[in-house]
């Protein structure tokens, strides 16, 4: 009998009948899974594109009319000699064939162009001099960047976040809401004794702050089995996009593949995830009460 006054006096309203500890956690979970995923599905796209940029922007094709010897010879001499040229190499007609190859098919009577690949060694500010010195030096040489491709990345990237801004904020939607109707189904469960407690001198305050607390409580619990459940997901999407990105992959190995993979994981935005969850419980489940009480007749 003491125990079940003191159980009644910790949870006057019996809120631990009303809110279930299984439905809110499970419904702010899968929340909490999804924004995850969005977020990190974001983050993990700009730094592709930050990488991808990079060697794009840093990596230029010259092309040489009619390669003959002297022209190949004369146009390396050009870019080996250029300050912002990290490298300079001539690729063979075997190799341009062969990447020619399914467009042009075995077209082995078509002269094909010289290729030069250069890597540059900093951004490509003084590629406009230098194609014309090469011009000026062989006689219908270009270079190509891959300026397009860049801004294709760019607009890629921004694309993929703009997405993932709009998956986040409609997950945010969808658990405030889903706050919103458990609060009210809590509410309207423990009538009676909400209005007991109010006529007994109990404030909105009161009562809206121990429902608060344990919407809080139960949804930061959900948020932390999502962002659990999360872990595995991201370490395996880490684990993928490991080459993508330059990464080593362990060499094959499970344990070096592993803690690659678990190092790109956003620890801390998982860590974040459970006590934003709790605040956006608090939050709305103080503005559900609020209201609610004041409808109350």
């Amino acid at each position: 009998m003491a125990e079940r006054r003191r159980r009644i006096s910790r949870d006057p309203l019996g809120l631990r009948r009303a809110l279930s500890d299984r439905l809110l956690p499970g419904l702010v979970g899968a929340m909490a899974l999804l924004a995850t995923l969005a977020l990190a599905g974001a983050q993990g796209a700009d730094r592709l594109a930050d990488r991808w940029q990079a060697g794009a922007a840093a990596a230029v094709t010259a092309q040489v009319p009619d390669p003959t010897r002297e022209r190949m010879a004369a146009a390396m001499a050009v870019l080996q000699g250029e300050r912002g040229v990290a490298s300079a190499t001539a690729v063979g007609p075997e190799r341009v064939a062969e990447l020619l190859r399914p467009w042009l098919g075995e077209a082995s009577s078509l002269i094909l162009p010289g290729v030069i690949e250069l890597h540059l060694a900093g951004v490509p500010e003084g590629l406009g001099r230098l194609a014309a010195r090469l011009a000026e030096a062989v006689p219908g040489a270009e270079l190509e960047s891959h300026g397009l491709w860049v801004a294709r990345l760019s607009a890629l990237a921004r694309s993929v976040q703009g997405v993932a801004l709009a998956v986040l904020v409609l997950v945010a939607g969808v658990a405030v809401a889903v706050v919103a109707v458990a609060t009210r189904a809590g509410l309207a469960a423990r009538r009676e004794a909400i209005g007991v407690l109010h006529d007994l001198g109990a404030t909105d305050r009161s009562i809206a702050g121990r429902f608060a607390r344990r919407v809080a409580m139960l949804a930061g619990l959900g948020a932390l089995g999502g962002a659990a459940v999360a872990v595995p997901a991201l370490a395996a999407l880490s684990g993928l996009a490991l080459p993508l990105s330059g990464g080593e992959a362990g060499g094959g190995a499970l344990p070096g593949a592993l803690s690659g993979a678990l190092a790109e994981v956003p620890w801390a935005m998982l860590a974040a995830l459970p006590p934003v969850a709790a605040l956006i419980g608090w939050g709305t489940a103080q503005a559900t009460v609020h209201r609610w009480l004041r409808n109350m007749p």
